[in-house]
Formats: structure tokens, sequence, C-alpha cells
């Protein structure tokens, strides 16, 4: 499914290379540790999905501009930000199949980086003169931490409800994808369709973290760059297992088996319990359900070649391995 963020990614070769160029200066420091660390962090930027939806939705009306390069930039240091973060927190010591931050240089700076990249984030936000762009980043961070929160509170296998399952995935994850979404189209116009845009990109961040979800259960080092099952090791019940322990007559049984194998690092037979109750199939299920709530909000636009892009970023949240 490269070949479809590539696809992407190249129809819009001209924007992300002003993007790009924006970010990084953007970060520049008079300190050399921090430029170092930077280029390692911009070296594996990934599949850049937030920015590219950033300017998609700001080209499906008009033209991209420098409010738009502004607006990518500053939800994605957001979003490095936290990352920088939940790798300490979480002990992970690689992502994107390669060694994270706090393995290289250690927790200390690690988080020390985070918080300069936050610390960006809000001078980029200083920049703006509109007070609806302003309050949509604010809301950015306190909606990521409260994420974050509620996903430690309810760890330790206590009983979660798929309510506040996707309360907390919308707050960690859809929440930046709805924002760069909304900032974009916010950077060329201000009417009405804002708000589709942002349901868009709120349904479409939904599917993204339900895919992920499905990843961490039944994918493969060498696609999605880290180990499988982490979600389960650190005591974290993501869709897959809350279906399975919710929705059977033997919860207490099944969860006592789910308890067991994690603790003796037996994930075959975890697989095969999540596999066999239905967990799989009923995750598939809620990321059709929320790719195509996201393509219904879409419907709102006129036909064009941006249009068809976007539609193009659930396609490959659908499709992708990685």
């Amino acid at each position: 499914m490269k070949k479809i963020i590539n696809h992407i990614s190249s129809e819009l070769k001209n924007d992300l290379e002003k993007y790009n160029k924006y970010i990084e200066k953007s970060l520049e420091s008079n300190v050399n540790l921090i430029n170092k660390v930077m280029k390692y962090v911009i070296k594996f930027k990934g599949k850049q999905f937030r920015p590219l939806l950033c300017i998609l939705s700001a080209r499906l009306i008009g033209k991209s501009n420098d409010m738009t390069y502004l607006s990518a930039s500053t939800v994605e240091m957001l979003h490095v930000a936290t990352l920088l973060h939940d790798d300490v927190v979480d002990k992970s010591y690689i992502r994107r199949g390669w060694p994270t931050i706090n393995k290289i240089w250690g927790n200390k700076l690690s988080v020390l980086i985070g918080d300069y990249m936050f610390s960006k984030s809000l001078n980029n936000i200083s920049s703006f003169n509109n007070f609806e762009h302003i309050k949509i980043l604010s809301d950015i961070s306190r909606r990521l931490s409260e994420g974050e929160i509620l996903q430690i509170e309810h760890a330790k296998f206590k009983n979660m409800s798929e309510d506040i399952y996707f309360e907390m995935i919308s707050d960690k994850t859809a929440s930046l994808i709805s924002a760069s979404c909304k900032l974009g189209y916010l950077s060329v116009s201000n009417d009405d369709k804002k708000n589709n845009i942002e349901k868009f990109g709120e349904y479409l961040g939904i599917a993204y973290q339900l895919k992920d979800d499905l990843f961490d259960v039944i994918g493969k080092l060498e696609d999605i760059g880290k180990p499988a099952m982490l979600d389960l090791k650190r005591n974290m019940l993501t869709l897959p297992y809350i279906y399975v322990i919710n929705n059977l007559d033997k919860k207490d049984k099944i969860l006592s088996k789910i308890k067991y194998y994690a603790k003796k690092n037996d994930y075959n037979n975890l697989r095969d319990i999540i596999y066999s109750n239905g967990g799989i199939d009923y995750t598939k299920q809620m990321i059709d359900k929320f790719s195509n709530k996201a393509y219904n909000q879409l419907k709102e636009f006129e036909d064009s070649k941006y249009k068809s892009l976007l539609i193009d970023t659930i396609e490959f949240n659908m499709e992708r391995k990685f």
C-alpha cells in the first residue's frame, strides 16, 4: 500500500518540499545537541500522514499557503512531541524500525526534546491571529493528555467499555488527524463545510488507530517497525481484546487466560484466543464502519483531484500493512 501514499506524496511534491523546509526551519536551535537530535527525528519522519491531510484539506477548496504549512508543522510537532514522551512512558526502544531517541540518548533527553518540540509548537501557535485556530490547537494539547491518562487509568486489565475505548482513541489519535484537516481547510476558507472536513478527520483518525491496534495483535516487526503485542505487554487493552472479554459468557475465564498467556509471553495462544472469539473480525468491521463515515463526510464537496486523493487516504489506511 506504499503505492497509494507514494502517489499522494508525489501529487503534493511541491507542497511537501515547502512544508519540510518550514518545519526544519521551525525546529532550528542554537544548541548543537538539539539540532543533532532533530536531524535524526526528521530523517525518519515516516509517512507524513498528518501534513498530507492538512495540505489536501486546503487544496480541496483552494491553494495551499504559508498558513497551511504553519498549521501542518504545528500539529506535526505536537504529534512527535507526544511520541517522544510516549516512548519513555512505555519503555519503547524501536519505532518505524529504528532505535528511539530514548534508546540512543536516554530518557531524560527524550523528554526534554519532547518539551522542546512542545515549546516550538507554542511559538507557532502564537503566530496565529485567529482565535479559532488557537482554540483548536489548545484543545489538541488537552485531549492528548486526557487520552493518555484515561488509558493509564484503565490499564492493568481493568474493565474497559467500548465507549471509554473510543473516547480514549478519539483523544489520543483522532484529535490530531481531525485538527490537521480542519486547520488545513481554515487556511483557505472559513465556510460551514469546515465541520465536514473536521468530522472526516475524526472518523479517519479512529479508523487509523483501530488499524494500529489490529497490527499490535497480528502485525510483524518487519512490517510495522516495532514488536507486536506491545499493548498487551503494557497491560493496555485495545478493541480486539475488549470485544472478546466483554462479549463472552465466561468473561472471567477468558480474562484469566489472557493474563496467564501474557505473563508467560505466550503470544501465539493469545492470538488464537482473539482470532477464535471474533476480536479480529469485529475490529475489521469497525475499521470499515468508521472509514465509511469518513467517506460520507466528503460527499459534501465537489469532485476534484484533491477530493480523490483524500478518498485515497481512507483506502490507504484500510489496506496498509505498516
